[in-house]
C-alpha cells in the first residue's frame, strides 16, 4: 500500500497543480521535489492516503509562496500536525 499511497497522492496533487498552472510542464522540478518528499514522508511511517494528499497539496503551495525547499517542507509538515490533531480529537 505504501507504493500506491505514495504514487496516488503525488499524482493527485500534481494534476491539482497542473490544474491551476498552464504553464508548468509535465517534467517540472517541483513534481520531483513533491515525490520527494512524499516519499520522505512514507519512509517515517506516514502511509494514510487522505493525509499524504493533504501534505502533497499543502508543499506545492507552499514551495509557490515560499520559494525554498526546507520551509515548504516545514510549512506542509506542519499541515499535517493540525491534521492528524484535528483527527485525534
Amino acid at each position: 500500500m505504501t507504493a500506491q499511497a505514495r504514487e496516488g497522492a503525488c499524482a493527485f496533487a500534481w494534476r491539482n497543480y497542473l490544474l491551476l498552472h498552464s504553464g508548468i510542464g509535465e517534467n517540472d522540478n517541483r513534481r520531483c521535489a513533491l515525490y520527494r518528499y512524499i516519499t520522505d514522508l512514507c519512509d517515517t511511517g506516514q502511509y494514510d492516503f487522505d493525509l499524504l494528499q493533504i501534505a502533497a497539496v499543502a508543499y506545492l503551495r507552499n514551495m509557490d509562496t515560499l520559494h525554498d525547499d526546507r520551509r515548504a517542507r516545514s510549512a506542509a509538515d506542519h499541515a499535517l500536525t493540525e491534521c492528524l490533531e484535528r483527527r485525534s480529537a
